[in-house]
């Protein structure tokens, strides 16, 4: 026997041992990329709207839908669509007043998504120019997040009466929205119209912007006419029904 060789009974102590330390090294390394959960992709019509500093809770994530189909959002009847709805960044579907009025500022948002339909006049053949566009944002919220979002943003509404857009002063104007969802508000913008230059032509312009709450879920209807002309607060109107009834459809 070897002077550095091991007795037999030292050998059978310390395989083992050798083969434990091998198996808890294989378990606690390389765990992450076998797991097909964490690497799933979000649908790409939602993005989500939770602040990472206001996380909602168990409860909240139980409740609130954390992904937004498109199935969620209204489309134009035939007569009226000029283009087939679009994905569209929030941040871009949302107007923006004197301030960031319609943001949520991340508060119990779990999830939020826009989409734009681009509309015509009735009876217009779809070669014709179109009459505008209606940028449709959808928040869910957890809790009474919802219910608060209207409030707050009645309020920035309220002490907004006016402001400046590109050296053209706009007047804002605000009114309940009878008859649609749990509650709605339409917020309306006036201002004096303006060639594609930018010059003044001696009318006005008008666009308007309506909110509606769902339980949960708010969803927010930004009209712009085409190349800065007047919304049509008919089609708005209607969409703005139509609308909240998918949402209510969805929710189902």
């Amino acid at each position: 026997m070897s002077r550095n060789a091991l007795p037999p009974t030292a050998r059978a102590l310390i395989l083992p041992l050798l083969g434990t330390v091998a198996l808890t090294t294989a378990c606690t390394s390389g765990g992450d990329e076998s797991d097909p959960v964490s690497s799933a992709a979000a649908p790409t019509t939602t993005s989500t709207g939770t602040s990472p500093a206001d996380p909602p809770s168990a409860s909240t994530s139980a409740s609130a839908p954390t992904t937004i189909p498109t199935s969620a959002f209204v489309e134009l009847p035939a007569e009226l669509r000029k283009s087939p709805r679009r994905t569209t960044p929030v941040e871009e579907a949302l107007p923006k007043l004197c301030g960031n009025e319609f943001g949520t500022g991340g508060r119990q948002v779990t999830a939020s998504a826009a989409m734009t339909v681009t509309y015509k006049k009735p009876g217009d053949p779809v070669s014709n120019t179109p009459q505008g566009m209606i940028h449709q944002t959808i928040f869910t919220f957890g809790g009474e997040g919802a219910a608060d979002y209207l409030r707050r943003l009645r309020s920035a509404v309220e002490a907004c009466p006016s402001y400046d857009r590109g050296g053209n002063p706009v007047k804002v104007a605000s009114k309940p929205l009878s008859g649609v969802g749990d509650e709605a508000v339409l917020v309306s913008l006036t201002r004096a119209a303006t060639d594609l230059n930018g010059d003044r032509n001696g009318g006005t312009t008008s666009t308007q912007i309506a909110v509606a709450r769902v339980d949960g879920v708010v969803s927010v209807f930004n009209d712009q006419g085409w190349e800065g002309s007047s919304g049509n607060p008919a089609i708005l109107d209607q969409t703005v029904r139509d609308g909240v009834q998918t949402i209510d459809a969805w929710q189902r």
